[in-house]
């Protein structure tokens, strides 16, 4: 969000009557879900939750309405459900009542009502808990079976125990593994061999051969390892479920943003407000200054400046003149003004934008393939099982089961199903604590073997900066004293542009604190400082108290001024981050090629690339230009990775063999990332290198261990010389020994991370 375009609501304000528009029935019926048991349901957007006990004090106050019967809150997402009797409480006293609560909401269609992400990871959680305690109480059981092996108990008391172990794993056969056995039946439909096959079958076969044996009263069995084995999967899927769905609210918060409201003007000339998605081209709508453009058209006023930052990730106003184009989702920083509609609904570019990542991300996926070397193992694990069974069948029907479900068992790939998800989960963990955050942890596999990185410019290479020469004292102060009171309105926004005027007033002055803040829609900040009332921002709304003209050599600076005039201007220029020469050494030197390309000016681009040492840029790069580059060079054989942080940046992201996006950047990029790099550190992405090339000689090695530990146990249980118990006993071990091995991730680098060279000299270390 612009310094200039912060929500109207900023200053915990809202104007009575703000949302009676939401009583005509037309458009309460393109929010409102009606359900069967006569209550309404609405999803609304709602920015501002971020303190937790402000959720719960929202959440007590919603609740406290009449005919309120459920409040649900999506924190990642920013979406808040109510289900409600809106003959009791209706939707605009709804919505006063959050904005009342400093939570101003605004509602979303009725199709954002989607059950099927909470249901999906509420099921799966479900499965997990049952999983887990269910798996602890066999344990208890089996203790007093595996106690009789090497002391006596007497046989009632040891029958009792087994048809115990039997009650308690039924749950988890039939309930918590199911997921496994609709994925068997999947991959024997699609004609391939997945992991979900022999986990099923090893399931199914030991739970019976358990069963079997219970019922005649001799016999082992082992209900433990099938619950712990279930129990541990499960955890693994559960994780990585958590980290798919991150990724999707992030999805949402960028699609809710889009306005559902605008005023489209009659043919008497009146206004009247209708749905945004309704709008059809032709349609001449008008804009408020600060106001959200619901749709792609044509301008029709003589000029106004927007702020297109949600889309092009640039920081800078743009200014536009009739005839020219408006783009749906961008802020008019001047206005009112009149737009002649093109293209609504989900023909804007936002809308274009989604779809375009979305195809990227579909056709990325449908070229990663399935694991061939796991397919491998589950046909080699089948084959021994079948030829086992045959030979004592041959010579010993009787064993025949038993050897072949103990064959079945030694050899279930339980390590070598849990190698993925340990090693990643403790990937995860780490790049977490270390700044980044994974979305998608099969990147992390082709993150080790990228040769090609293409880059974003402004926001992701570089940000607004404040040069203390660029700081133009007007009426005399000096320029310490002028930063000082522009900074203390500009802690108040989190803009790039306020963050760099509030760093350099941080290097070179004292700070202040500002009282009574108040931030004006489309245009900037005004409050009272050290006694005095004071407004940043754009040059109209600065000067608007004292009817003061622009001074001269001022266009595009931000002004603070008072009742008297212009007091100071602020030239913030671009400067690189002042990690990313560091970073783009280090991927040099690890043999990634870096490129530019941004939707900025030549002269720009160029002297940015200068200063980093990058030979190959492109300006002027639309998002699909961007994404041609990058397929360009997928088709020559390069592993890509794309680093982005505008909306603009979006279908580029999806397209990538992996990609990483600033967590200061739009939400719609951060939705298409597969790395999350927090607080604007692009070190991250040398951490998420090092992380990942040590998950692949991890899972390489427990992948090894699970080999050999296949190849000696396989042909003792064959020959029928290990008993079901210790065939149970000896898969827990070799999954325990994967699971340790996956908590070395991170140990061993961080020793490197503590090193005083640089990146590039870890990198270079690293990959030796």
């Amino acid at each position: 969000m612009s310094i200039y375009a912060a929500s109207t609501y900023a200053a915990g304000t809202y104007a009575a009557g703000t949302y009676a528009a939401w009583g005509h029935p037309q458009l309460a019926a393109q929010v409102l879900r009606s359900r069967r048991d006569g209550c309404s349901e609405i999803a609304l957007r709602v920015e501002s939750l971020h303190d937790p006990r402000q959720l719960l004090w929202l959440e007590q106050r919603i609740r406290a309405l009449p005919g309120v019967r459920r409040v649900a809150i999506d924190r990642p997402a920013r979406r808040v459900r109510v289900v409600w009797d809106t003959q009791r409480t209706s939707l605009p006293s709804l919505l006063d009542n959050f904005a009342a609560a400093h939570c101003p909401a605004q509602p979303l269609q009725h199709d954002s009502i989607d059950d099927a992400r909470s249901h999906e990871q509420h099921d799966a959680l479900k499965r997990l808990l049952v999983a887990g305690m269910c798996a602890m109480q066999v344990m208890t059981y089996a203790f007093v079976i595996y106690i009789g092996v090497v002391d006596f108990v007497d046989f009632s008391t040891r029958n009792l125990f087994r048809w115990l172990g039997l009650i308690t794993t039924v749950p988890v056969v039939f309930y918590s593994a199911q997921p496994f056995f609709a994925g068997a039946v999947r991959e024997l439909r699609e004609r391939r061999l997945g992991i979900n096959l022999p986990v099923a079958l090893a399931v199914a076969l030991v739970f019976l051969a358990s069963v079997f044996n219970t019922l005649r009263g001799s016999g082992e069995i082992y209900f433990d390892s099938v619950s712990m084995f279930v129990f541990l999967l499960l955890g693994g899927r559960y994780l990585e479920l958590r980290s798919r769905h991150r990724s999707g609210a992030l999805g949402d918060a960028v699609i809710d943003a889009s306005p559902l409201l605008a005023e489209r003007r009659r043919a008497d000339g009146e206004l009247e407000t209708v749905a945004a998605i309704g709008l059809l081209p032709g349609d001449l709508v008008h804009i408020a200054e600060g106001g959200t453009v619901p749709a792609d058209g044509v301008l029709e006023s003589a000029r106004v400046q927007v702020d297109e930052a949600l889309l092009s990730g640039e920081s800078r106003p743009l200014s536009r003149v009739r005839g020219e184009r408006l783009i749906a989702g961008s802020v008019l920083l001047s206005g009112p003004a009149e737009l002649r509609v093109e293209h609504g609904g989900a023909s804007t570019t936002v809308a274009r934008l989604g779809a375009l990542a979305t195809r990227a991300r579909q056709a990325r996926n449908l070229l990663g393939g399935s694991d061939r070397e796991i397919g491998r193992f589950v046909g080699r694990v089948l084959l021994l099982t079948a030829l086992t069974a045959l030979g004592w069948l041959l010579v010993d029907p009787a064993r025949a089961f038993e050897a072949a479900v103990a064959v079945l068992v030694v050899a279930c790939p339980c390590a070598f199903a849990l190698t993925r998800p340990a090693t990643l989960t403790r990937a995860l963990g780490v790049l977490a604590g270390r700044g980044v955050l994974v979305t998608d942890g099969a990147a992390l596999a082709t993150l080790a073997q990228v040769d090609y990185a293409l880059f974003d410019k402004t926001g992701t290479l570089s940000v607004p900066q404040l040069d203390r020469r660029a700081v133009e004292p007007l009426r005399g102060d000096t320029p310490d004293r002028v930063l000082q009171l522009a900074a203390a309105l500009a802690h108040e926004s989190s803009h790039p542009l306020a963050r760099a005027l509030a760093d350099a007033a941080r290097q070179h002055a004292l700070p202040l604190r500002a009282q009574s803040v108040q931030v004006s829609a489309g245009a900037g900040i005004s409050g009272e400082v050290d006694g005095r009332s004071l407004r940043l921002g754009r040059a109209d709304f600065a000067l608007a108290p004292s009817g003061q003209s622009l001074p001269d050599n001022t266009a595009g600076a931000l002004l603070l001024a008072d009742a008297q005039g212009a007091i100071a201007a602020f030239h913030l220029d671009e400067q690189p981050r002042a990690d990313a020469r560091r970073v783009l050494d280090a991927l040099r030197a690890d043999g990634i090629m870096p490129t530019i390309a941004s939707g900025d000016d030549e002269a720009r681009v160029a002297a940015l690339s200068s200063r980093l040492g990058i030979d190959d840029w492109h300006a002027r790069q639309s998002p699909a230009d961007k994404l041609q580059r990058l397929q360009a060079a997928r088709r020559d054989g390069h592993l890509t990775l794309a680093v982005g942080d505008g909306s603009n940046d979006a279908p580029l992201l999806a397209g990538a063999d992996v990609s990483a996006a600033l967590t200061s950047g739009t939400e719609l990029a951060q939705a298409h990332a597969d790395l999350l790099l927090l607080d604007g550190r692009l070190d991250g992405l040398i951490d998420a290198r090092a992380i990942a090339r040590q998950v692949q000689r991890v899972m390489a090695q427990s992948r090894r261990w699970s080999l050999l530990y296949n190849l000696c146990a396989v042909p003792f249980a064959a020959f029928g010389f290990v008993p079901p118990w210790l065939a149970g006993i000896g898969m827990s071990l070799s999954s325990l020994v994967v699971v340790l091995n996956a908590l070395r991730v991170g140990r061993d680098e961080a020793s490197e991370r503590s090193d005083p060279a640089g990146p590039a000299e870890r990198t270079r270390e690293l990959r030796a």
